[in-house]
């Protein structure tokens, strides 16, 4: 047996146990104990001890099943947390009835837990930890005083009055379990009083571990000699059309053990998106993936690659990982392209006729000047308005001066010499392709502009001696389309074909189809299906910004 199915099973089987502790603490904490050991036990301990016992039984039985889930993810706090309470556990079970059975269950978790001390890595958010345990000293220490005056105040509306001391006890018991120690209210404010205990008690107590169990949150992006290490590799390996974007600002960095490997990546929740491939020599591209793995874990999160070329896909599957394929990019092979012909019939009508018309195109080599950045910013909000959303990010650039000044950007320009569209071309380093990025233009064009832009840039790139011209991805293209793609890709399929008329996935693959371009898949690679609500949830997010509601809007 592996040593990583070992650990799974651990993992599973003191996730299981820790779930059944807490099930067993919950009801032993509300049933009567044993008359014979109970008799025995007065002798010894007092009434306040021996309930007590069942106070701290019923508390670690409700955090313990809320420690569970998160000992399979490996959360060192969690672990911490759990051995904590099992000791506690051991002991109430024995205060309150001299429950040794339930007392064993709970050494025998202890025991496993202790001797799989080394599999808990995974860290939380210092952060929220810290802001867990004010939260939970807070809320004890107002719910004692909330709870305690109102006792000794609220006279004839329970069963009993309270002392100041009872009055403390009472509150404890309320506030740790769900026994409300013999309280009897009298009225229907002592029933509302003494809910709203529960309430707090409750609501505080599970903030505080939602809190204590959070993934890391990375709030700071890669620092200025991380960016200079990483464009060094992306300049030396990249071969993708996204190896640029991998050096915007959103970006974070792993590095390869060997230092010679990146892996571009946004940490949103659980989930820890690659933008494409790890960039760096293929001799290292399987130790990067692994320890990237690990460094994932540490950190509870799920590491995913998005975008990926189909080159390792055996060796990610051989990882573990699974693979969706979500689309495909329109590679154009400017060796062949022609408007000569049957091939170019469909161009040359518009390009003529803009062409008569005065438009023009020009190309500007970086730097940008700040006069023309200044020109296309009101090009770039009229086409933000028109798509009604927002600027997205992560695998797309967005309009940033100190991003765009570096680029090479391709401009049209009407007769009266107002700029109507732009788009920027990004390098693709180690292939002698080029890329778009972002497409701009205005509300009102004269028709057949795009196309004049489009066909513009493909002759210019072709008499610069590129290879070929990369117009992007066609998102969920060819996804589905053969009869033994996995149920998951059928699934997108029906949604790529019912979402069309909102989206216009279709009418933007038959424009890019135009050009007769070679169809090449790209892919999401995720840790398991179980994770990849996580790892959508993150693509989400870091591709809108965390402007969740533009992302949703049709056209956006």
């Amino acid at each position: 047996m592996t040593n990583n199915l070992k650990t799974r099973i651990g993992l599973w089987s003191a996730t299981v146990l820790t779930g059944l502790v807490g099930i067993v603490n919950l009801l032993s904490a509300v049933t009567p104990n044993l008359y014979q050991r109970n008799h025995w036990l007065k002798q010894f301990l007092p009434f306040e001890t021996r309930a007590s016992g069942h106070i701290f039984a019923a508390l670690t039985g409700f955090v313990l099943l809320a420690l569970a889930t998160n000992l399979l993810r490996r959360k060192r706090v969690a672990w911490l947390l759990t051995i904590g309470l099992l000791v506690i556990s051991i002991i109430s079970h024995l205060v309150k009835g001299w429950d040794y059975e339930e007392s064993l269950l709970s050494a025998f978790l202890l025991v496993q837990l202790i001797l799989m001390r080394h599999v808990f890595t995974a860290k939380s958010d210092r952060p929220s930890i810290a802001r867990g345990v004010r939260v939970l000293i807070g809320a004890l220490l107002f719910t004692l005083a909330y709870g305690t005056i109102g006792f000794y105040l609220l006279d004839g509306k329970f069963s009993e009055n309270f002392n100041w001391r009872d009055a403390i006890l009472q509150t404890l018991a309320m506030f740790f379990t769900e026994d409300n120690w013999g309280l009897q209210p009298k009225s229907q404010f002592g029933d509302f009083f003494a809910n709203s205990i529960y309430i707090i008690a409750v609501c505080t107590i599970t903030f505080a571990v939602v809190m204590l169990l959070q993934p890391v949150f990375m709030s700071n992006p890669a620092t200025p000699s991380e960016q200079q290490k990483a464009k060094e590799i992306v300049q030396q390996y990249g071969h993708s059309s996204l190896a640029a974007l991998t050096l915007l600002s959103d970006k974070s960095y792993y590095f390869s053990p060997s230092g010679r490997s990146i892996i571009a990546y946004v940490p949103k929740g659980r989930g820890a998106i690659a933008l494409g491939d790890p960039i760096g020599p293929v001799e290292d591209r399987k130790e990067v993936i692994v320890s990237f793995q690990q460094f994932c874990q540490r950190n509870d999160w799920y590491p995913a690659f998005y975008q990926t070329l189909p080159d390792d896909i055996e060796l990610y599957k051989s990882l573990g990982f699974k693979v969706l394929k979500i689309g495909e990019e329109a590679i154009i092979d400017l060796k062949t392209f022609t408007l000569q012909g049957k091939a170019g019939k469909n161009f040359r009508p518009s390009i003529n006729r803009l062409t008569k018309l005065g438009y023009e195109i020009q190309f500007f080599e970086p730097p940008i000047p700040n006069k023309l950045l200044y020109q296309l910013k009101p090009v770039s909000d009229e086409w933000l308005k028109i798509a009604q959303g927002s600027e997205k990010r992560f695998s797309l650039g967005w309009f940033d001066e100190d991003y765009l000044r570096n680029c090479k950007i391709a401009v049209v320009y009407n007769p009266e010499g107002e700029i109507t569209a732009f788009t920027n071309i990004v390098p693709e380093y180690q292939l002698n392709e080029a890329t778009i990025d972002m497409m701009r233009h205005r509300q009102s064009i004269e028709n057949g502009t795009m196309d004049f832009l489009f066909i513009s840039i493909l002759q210019y790139f072709k008499e610069q001696g590129y290879d070929s011209f990369n117009f992007g991805l066609s998102a969920l293209a060819g996804v589905g389309d053969n009869p033994e793609s996995r149920r998951l890709e059928r699934g997108l399929h029906y949604l790529y074909e019912h979402l069309n008329r909102f989206y216009n996935f279709q009418g933007l693959h038959a424009y890019k189809e135009k050009f007769r371009p070679r169809w090449e898949g790209r892919y999401l690679i995720y840790p398991s299906l179980a994770a990849l609500p996580d790892v959508v949830v993150a693509l989400i997010r870091a591709d809108s910004g965390d402007r969740l509601l533009d992302y949703l809007k049709p056209g956006a």
